[in-house]
């Protein structure tokens, strides 16, 4: 906390601006230099706080990460900016102006509510978290809108909000968790947090099982860029409802209730939906859209006669299809000269580098083979992206 502390000061400040941008290889000799005329310690904590920056960068662009605190845990566990600002967003439109953001951690959920317009209580009970996540409203110029309140937040009344987001901690000391009455509140006092105001988000990990999802909630999948963030469970808007969202976009599919695909011979085209798709168990949307069915009734591939546009999901043209067989399709990639291999898999333990080894693919060409089972045979589907517009 002290060392936290002295980075706030004018030397500190001072520090953390000689130390930006210093590679690995010289921060031995940089610490070194810097220590004749500052405490080991402030010059230690200066580059920590570097190295924190850097990491940060990927979630929360560099320009903020720049400016921002963090600590090592409050990296790993921070919503990405993109998805933050999507959430922040959503809430304003449904006419929120005042959230509690329970659990957050180094600010990153408050610091995308404020810029929404909205209002924010931040509560933690670690106070090393609070100190960081009021340094950041304030290196934003955003702590007219953020008040951060050091407390257990199964003590704090949210009466006074519009709006509830709970964002419990889901790692231990083993690693992740994965089961929601073991996160830090456990998901069945958030939703009980939830039910007590207007409208409310919970944040839970994208595996969270579809069972432990409330009758009350609406539950959404998240993914930016082909990978999925999150789960969120929102109260006050449309219970039931299933949702996937893609961002960029963002582009959101509903779910219909729809049957299970049926299972069909392959076609000409295969898709591959997105992970939020898969996770929010919408794939039988895709595929009526598409006009398509399964490979396999346990495996999330599309196949379908006709090209046609879809945001949620990546579509392949297959040119070959044949029984799982290393040396067959060594062959094949040799008579069609392809070096750029792209290998993907559902329903195979086959590692994609290990079959690249024993492929040795060369050439100037580019395809894609898929390893997977069609009517629960192993099988080897080669082919190229194409774009449908």
């Amino acid at each position: 906390m002290n060392d936290f502390a002295s980075l706030l000061t004018p030397e500190g400040r001072a520090l953390l601006d000689e130390v930006r941008g210093t590679e690995p290889a010289r921060e031995l000799a940089v610490a070194t230099r810097l220590r004749r005329d500052h405490p080991a310690e402030l010059v230690s904590a200066a580059l920590s706080q570097a190295r924190l920056r850097e990491r940060a960068a990927a979630k929360f662009g560099a320009p903020d990460a720049g400016r921002m605190f963090f600590t090592p845990h409050g990296v790993e566990q921070a919503t990405r900016t993109s998805v933050a600002t999507y959430r922040a967003r959503r809430l304003h439109g449904l006419g929120v102006r005042s959230v509690a953001d329970l659990c957050c951690g180094v600010g990153g959920d408050a610091i995308a509510l404020a810029r929404a317009g909205i209002r924010v209580l931040a509560v933690d009970r670690d106070p090393l978290t609070c100190a960081v996540a009021r340094a950041n409203a304030e290196a934003l110029e955003l702590d007219g809108l953020i008040e951060v309140r050091e407390a257990d937040v199964t003590d704090v009344d949210t009466a006074a909000y519009d709006a509830v987001f709970v964002d419990p901690a889901r790692r231990g000391g083993r690693g992740r968790i994965f089961d929601p009455e073991a996160y830090s509140p456990p998901l069945s006092w958030a939703v009980s947090a939830a039910l007590k105001a207007p409208y409310a988000a919970l944040k839970v990990a994208p595996g969270i099982p579809h069972e432990a999802v409330p009758d009350a909630a609406e539950a959404e999948w998240i993914s930016d860029g082909g990978d999925v963030k999150e789960a969120v469970l929102w109260f006050g808007t449309e219970p039931g409802l299933v949702r996937a969202t893609l961002l960029p976009g963002p582009r959101s599919l509903r779910g219909r209730g729809l049957p299970d695909p049926p299972v069909r011979t392959p076609g000409r085209f295969l898709y591959e939906p997105d992970g939020a798709v898969v996770r929010s168990h919408l794939v039988a949307e895709v595929a009526a859209d598409l006009d398509g069915g399964l490979l396999d009734e346990t495996i999330a591939y599309i196949t379908a006669d006709d090209a046609r546009p879809t945001p949620f999901a990546t579509a392949y043209e297959i040119t070959d299809r044949l029984p799982f067989h290393v040396k067959r399709l060594r062959a094949l990639l040799r008579e069609r000269e392809v070096g750029i291999l792209t290998v993907k898999k559902r329903g195979s333990a086959v590692e994609p580098e290990e079959l690249r080894r024993k492929v040795k693919p060369q050439g100037p060409n580019a395809a894609t083979v898929f390893l997977t089972r069609v009517a629960g045979a192993p099988t080897m589907l080669l082919g190229h992206p194409v774009r449908v517009d």
